[in-house]
């Protein structure tokens, strides 16, 4: 089995009782599918993340600045929903996985929007008998070893958004392999994309109280932007 260490060498290929912070991600080559699923039962995504993808195992310690863009990003998305008074869903970091096609991973956060009536009240949901999340976010500020785009088409997650470099990039599912940018959210049709970046710069540095006041204020001219947006439409 071939070990990569994106930030430092690993030594074994077993994963440690308590992940150091600041560790950064571990790639392991030639992992078996049942190791995968073995590894997952063992130590959960409390602490680490595990993305898979036919044999290439990544393993994942989010770092403090990771998680502040995720919780962040989260609590967007279900501010917009409530904006658009659409009934949201949020899965969080749950682990999707695929045996047929040999591969699985934990977004950061997810949301259940248009297919919300297939998962509620579940207590698990398995792929692909149940639908995937309707929109995932994907935080990369730490440089993951592992393309996970791809993975996320093979699951069937129609849309992802991808925070990378103080740039928020919205994805539509292209197929079953790759997505393809675009200039809207299909979810959130009027979200101005290019002011996202701006937002979370000024957020991250609040409490928690402030964030959300500062939030909702944020979402309030968006959703009266929106309204116009739409009534310009229909004349």
């Amino acid at each position: 089995m071939n070990i990569i260490a994106s930030t430092r060498t690993a030594e074994c290929c077993q994963v440690p009782p308590a992940w150091p912070p600041g560790y950064g991600s571990v790639l392991l080559r030639g992992v078996r599918w049942s190791t995968y699923e073995a590894l997952l039962n063992d130590v959960g995504n409390d602490h680490i993340r595990l993305t898979y993808d036919r044999g290439t195992l990544e393993i994942m310690a989010p770092l403090f600045r990771h998680e502040g863009a995720e919780i962040l990003l989260g609590e967007l998305v279900k501010a917009l929903a409530r904006a658009e008074k659409l009934p949201i869903k949020s899965a969080g970091s749950t682990t999707f996985r695929r045996w047929d096609v040999e591969r699985g991973l934990e977004p950061d956060r997810c949301f259940y929007i248009r297919n919300i009536s297939a998962i509620l009240g579940k207590d698990d949901i398995k792929l692909p008998g149940d639908p995937p999340p309707d929109l995932a976010i994907e935080v990369d500020v730490e440089h993951r070893s592992l393309d996970r785009l791809p993975i996320y088409a093979a699951l069937g997650v129609p849309e992802v958004w991808r925070f990378a470099q103080q740039r928020l990039e919205v994805l539509r599912r292209r197929d079953e392999y790759a997505y393809e940018s675009c200039a809207a959210s299909p979810t959130f049709p009027h979200l101005p994309i290019d002011a996202v970046p701006e937002l979370l710069q000024e957020l991250i540095g609040l409490d928690d109280a402030s964030q959300e006041q500062r939030l909702r204020a944020w979402v309030r001219r968006y959703a009266s932007g929106a309204k116009h947006a739409r009534r310009g439409k229909k004349k």
